[in-house]
């Protein structure tokens, strides 16, 4: 047998294990246009090894007796959430705002809250489940290979319970990291939107116990993007090439192509239909493709598929266009042959667009649910916030998106705030003397904490003797789902 070496080469993906770490000498090996180049180390593999099926790893894991994928609802984890402020509120002003119709008014201020916002299901599972490993394996040592969310708080936290965060090694380089202080018999964490399958693999071989909080939506993804590779499909992702989900995904595809919105969309079919300047596609996606990825081959037979927290317009309008692109191509009657898809948006991201397009959709100068200004709360690398503030600008609505309460100064009554497409900027003067209606939301990885520090800090400046909203135990049920199997 020929073991795999540890340096990894080709696109981003690829370098996913960090130079010091020892891989498996078990080797991967793919067949067929399954898996056509998947993400690759630089590896000799012995023509005895097999092949390599993903999928039908990652379900091995469960006969391994070191693997969870579910939450055990354990009481005192969920208490330490809630007093960690990392939860949903149960007594703060957004569980009386919720008990109110998701509204507040505190003095000259009407606070409109989003009807859905914050913490998503799969999230707020992902954070339990963390927290229940924490206490299960009080003895161990605990690591997490990246944030378990997009929130620095929650983040934080679990620093503070001693849970180690795996490093990314090579100066940063997207997907490479240094699982050597990683031992057997330790715990590791895989966060909310999951580990490239790769990442999977060591971590079996090194023989530690896997805590698996990947969100069944994330899955979902992996599962279409593996069925269009069964099928001989490059799978179109849409998405960001450096976001981890999407590094993930990648992962468990064949032959792939990252796009990041129509712009780029158009670019592909444009090629597909009339060819090009090969040079330049390559050069353009040079970081978005699977390693060998040759668009006069490989764009024949496509599928689609998405980062979950993708704009949902924008992901259907994509689908939508390579479809078209397929059809005039190949004809109506061919179509089935050479495109695929499958709804993998998530209904939370949809959920939380939806509620501020409806949230701002009320901009009639008389009408009393206009909205002055939005603030938007969320971790600034999440990527269904962004989405988030991008509404809100797209429809001129002064928009603050905020990562926590720190970002305001009461006493000179600045804000420090970024905008959607990533510029960080300071604004004065930023809440004015008169009457006025803010609309909130928050992304997916947001805790109801950090809307309620923000707003103390806008109540503070409105009334200097604000001291704060009194807790009242309030009767709000939590969003639930099914935890379904694979």
């Amino acid at each position: 047998m020929v073991a795999m070496m540890a340096h990894c080469v080709g696109t981003t993906q690829s370098s996913v294990f960090g130079r010091r770490t020892v891989l498996s000498s078990s080797g991967l090996k793919y067949q067929g246009r399954y898996a056509h180049r998947p993400i690759q180390c630089s590896a000799s593999v012995s023509q005895e090894e097999g092949t390599f099926d993903a999928r039908a790893f990652r379900r091995s894991l469960n006969q391994t007796g070191r693997y969870t994928r579910k939450p055990t609802n354990d009481e005192e984890s969920l208490e330490l959430m809630e007093d960690h402020g990392v939860g949903y509120s149960t007594s703060g002003l957004v569980a009386q705002m919720k008990e109110q119709g998701n509204e507040w008014k505190q003095g000259d201020v009407t606070v409109l809250l989003a009807e859905a916002y914050g913490y998503c299901w799969g999230v707020e599972r992902a954070v339990q489940m963390a927290y229940e490993a924490r206490k299960a394996y009080p003895g161990k040592r605990l690591h997490i290979t990246n944030e378990i969310i997009h929130n620095p708080k929650v983040n934080q936290r679990l620093k503070e319970m001693d849970v180690e965060f795996i490093e990314t090694t090579d100066g940063g380089t997207v997907g490479a990291k240094d699982f050597s202080n990683v031992k057997e018999g330790d715990v590791v964490i895989l966060p909310a939107f999951g580990a490239s399958v790769q990442e999977m693999r060591l971590l079996n071989d090194k023989k530690v116990q896997i805590v698996d909080t990947t969100c069944p939506w994330v899955s979902k993804v992996w599962n279409a993007v593996d069925n269009q590779a069964r099928k001989g499909h490059t799978s179109i992702i849409h998405g960001k090439w450096a976001h981890e989900e999407t590094v993930a995904t990648a992962s468990f595809a064949g032959t792939y192509l990252i796009v990041k919105d129509m712009k780029e969309a158009h670019y592909v079919c444009d090629y597909i239909m009339e060819g090009g300047d090969k040079s330049e596609f390559m050069a353009k996606f040079k970081n978005a493709m699977s390693a060998g990825f040759d668009p006069d081959v490989d764009l024949n037979r496509i599928g689609m598929a998405n980062q979950t927290t993708m704009l949902k317009g924008e992901t259907e309008a994509i689908g939508k266009l390579l479809e078209s692109t397929m059809m005039k191509k190949y004809g109506p009657a061919n179509l089935n042959e050479h495109f695929m898809i499958m709804d993998t948006i998530c209904d939370a991201t949809q959920e939380r667009q939806d509620a501020v397009y409806e949230l701002t959709a009320h901009q009639d100068p008389a009408d009393d649910q206009r909205l002055d200004m939005m603030i938007v709360v969320g971790g600034f690398n999440s990527s269904n916030t962004s989405h988030l503030q991008e509404i809100g600008e797209m429809k001129n609505i002064p928009s603050f998106w905020v990562d926590s309460g720190a970002r305001i100064d009461v006493e000179k009554n600045t804000i420090t705030h970024k905008l959607a497409h990533g510029e960080l900027v300071e604004t004065q003067c930023w809440l004015p003397e008169k009457p006025i209606t803010i609309g909130v939301t928050s992304g997916a990885s947001t805790p109801d904490r950090a809307i309620e520090d923000v707003l103390d800090k806008v109540f503070k400046i409105k009334d200097p003797s604000f001291t704060g909203i009194e807790k009242k135990q309030v009767s709000v049920s939590k969003p639930t789902h099914d935890d379904h199997d694979e």
